[in-house]
């Protein structure tokens, strides 16, 4: 299995419960195909670095998960036909990446702590 983490970004006027909605979508897709979800960060509502379709902030999610390769092309069909979703990116992560990740999480824990 390999770690995965995907940001993806949804429309601005979506409601609190409709960008719910649409993360659990995501997050259920991952189950479905017997991916472990480590994590999942909302990053919220963020302004864009440029418009996009005429839309300048936008909801950030990130998870990350691990699974098998092919379950990233399914993935990113998923986001493709949600209309919702106006970009995404999907990376494979090596080892190094895992490590930070890992410490930048016990830095997220320990911050809200």
């Amino acid at each position: 299995m390999n770690n995965y983490e995907t940001v993806f970004i949804l429309t601005p006027v979506l409601s609190d419960a409709q960008v719910e909605e649409a993360v659990k979508k995501f997050e259920d897709f991952l189950k479905e195909h017997n991916c472990e979800i480590v994590t999942r960060e909302n990053w919220g509502l963020k302004k864009l670095a440029y418009p996009i379709q005429l839309k300048k902030n936008g909801f950030y999610t990130l998870i990350e998960f691990k699974g098998e390769g092919t379950v990233v092309a399914g993935l990113e069909t998923a986001f493709k036909r949600d209309e919702r979703v106006i970009r995404y990116l999907t990376t494979k992560l090596d080892k190094h990446a895992v490590e930070y990740a890992v410490t930048r999480r016990a830095k997220l824990k320990s911050s809200k702590a």
